[in-house]
């Protein structure tokens, strides 16, 4: 059921915790068909409605995997999501090597083309609804139009999803980023329904509460919070100093605020990935959590959490510490 906005129209309505496809895209390992099949399977099994993917991961892989999952639902239970920005195009330099320099473990038959045209916004998504076998996509955000040229993707390319969207080709288009400044200048210079932050609105880190939360308030967008657990940081009880974060090291301040938040989860007996999965859905923005998941029992796991009850006194003690806002 679609959700009036502030814009008169409407945005799709999200369950609270999405899938975020890039897993299946062969995200840092290669699965077979069957062992993405059994992670959406379990999504699916665990509530989850909404479904985000993009050409770039795994340069189609996870597009096609999706699709073929999707078509055997009854298309109107379920919300999808795809990105635009980067058209995929026979790669003359293939050498038979993998994708590893983007961390997907497939052929570099294809490589990514930046093009933030109207004509370029259009064959994205024609050539993602022939990848997902699928007649339409709910969602179009652009995605990290700050890696090319934001000024560009305001002047042409978010115009070009305002269009789609005023076709009647999608219900609703947005920006997908990690980075705070671009999001907020897209909700500032575009018509946008949603924006997808991705790692800046997160328990341990919200930097997106400065600038890009308060603009959204202003124009009626709603948010998506994907990236949740910071690399995988928040994802488990005990975080170990060695632990990936982003593209590297984990920053020594980052992890002095890291041990202070989970010694508030631990005083209240709360799991930090339960804490770090429903936080942003304590802004009243957030419209759904999208996770990752490149096993059927995580997917089965961040259901269940969820669904854990959090007292209040835990996100006071939080607040007091100066750890959220």
């Amino acid at each position: 059921m679609p959700l009036p906005d502030a814009r008169g129209g409407h945005t799709p309505a999200l369950t609270r915790l999405g899938y975020g496809a890039a897993n299946v895209g062969n995200l840092f390992r290669e699965l077979t068909d069957d062992q993405a099949w059994a992670i959406l399977d379990a999504a699916w099994d665990s509530g989850i409605r909404y479904f985000d993917t993009a050409p770039h991961y795994g340069l189609g892989l996870s597009e096609r995997r999706l699709g073929a999952f999707l078509q055997t639902k009854p298309r109107d239970e379920f919300v999808i999501s795809t990105k635009a920005g980067r058209l995929l195009r026979p790669n003359p330099d293939d050498d038979g090597g993998l994708d590893l320099a983007a961390d997907f473990h497939v052929r570099t038959t294809l490589r990514r083309e930046w093009d933030f045209s109207a004509d370029g916004i259009r064959a994205s998504l024609d050539a993602s609804l022939e990848r997902l076998g699928l007649d339409r996509v709910d969602i179009l955000y652009l995605h990290d139009p700050e890696r090319h040229d934001l000024d560009l993707a305001l002047r042409e390319a978010f115009p070009a999803l305002e269009q789609l969207r005023a076709d009647g080709a999608l219900d609703a288009v947005g920006i997908g980023s990690m980075t705070a400044d671009a999001l907020a200048a897209a909700v500032r210079g575009a018509d946008l329904d949603l924006i997808m932050i991705a790692g800046r609105y997160t328990l341990l880190e919200q930097p997106a509460a400065d600038e890009v939360l308060p603009a959204c308030h202003a124009r009626g967008t709603g948010v998506v919070a994907a990236s949740v657990f910071n690399s995988g940081l928040l994802a488990k009880d005990e975080p170990s100093r060695d632990d990936r974060y982003e593209y590297g090291r984990m920053p020594e301040p980052l992890w002095e605020r890291l041990q202070r938040v989970v010694a508030v989860c631990r005083a209240h007996d709360v799991p930090l990935p339960a804490a770090a999965v429903q936080f942003a859905l304590r802004e009243t923005a957030v419209r759904s959590v999208v996770v990752g998941g490149s096993r059927p029992e995580q997917l089965r796991r961040n259901g269940e959490l969820m669904a854990l009850p959090i007292p209040d006194a835990m996100w006071d003690d939080l607040a007091a510490e100066g750890l959220i806002r």
